[in-house]
């Protein structure tokens, strides 16, 4: 059962789209924490899970997580794919832990589920730490409890 809320939860962070043509970089960079989560976020809605990798915080437990959902993804018929690509984006006001770590909320017009997602600033680059997702109920460094919208 935990393995199919945590499968859940990896379709619901890719089930977000955005427009980032304006912010998106080629070279897996990003000028801030927001444009990093988007970045991550528009790559792996359009399948793109080599370039997703390039905005993400590089370690065995992310790279994990990637590419369950790359599999998940390649298995999504064709409609689902195309809802996916078309979803718009949404994000709420984050929760700037430091001057190198953000919390932001984010949901998608397609499935329309408020989600957490942790940004990081390492060797002066923003990079999304996509195992957060699923291990933020075990964040003890957060003053206010984060709602956690998988389980319910």
């Amino acid at each position: 059962m935990k393995l199919n809320t945590i499968i859940a939860g990896l379709f619901l962070f890719f089930f977000a789209n955005c427009n980032t043509a304006d912010s998106e970089s080629k070279d897996g960079k990003s000028e801030s924490d927001v444009d990093a989560a988007r970045n991550f976020l528009d790559a792996a809605l359009k399948g793109d899970f080599k370039l997703a990798s390039a905005y993400m915080v590089q370690d065995s437990t992310n790279l994990g997580y990637l590419a369950v959902t790359e599999r998940k993804y390649t298995q999504m018929d064709v409609d689902q794919k195309r809802n996916l690509r078309n979803a718009s984006l949404r994000f709420y006001d984050p929760l700037l832990q430091n001057d190198s770590t953000t919390i932001t909320v984010f949901s998608n017009s397609y499935k329309n589920d408020k989600d957490t997602l942790r940004i990081v600033k390492m060797n002066g680059q923003w990079l999304v730490d996509l195992k957060y997702l699923f291990e933020h109920d075990l964040d003890t460094m957060l003053n206010k409890p984060v709602i956690d919208t998988i389980h319910k």
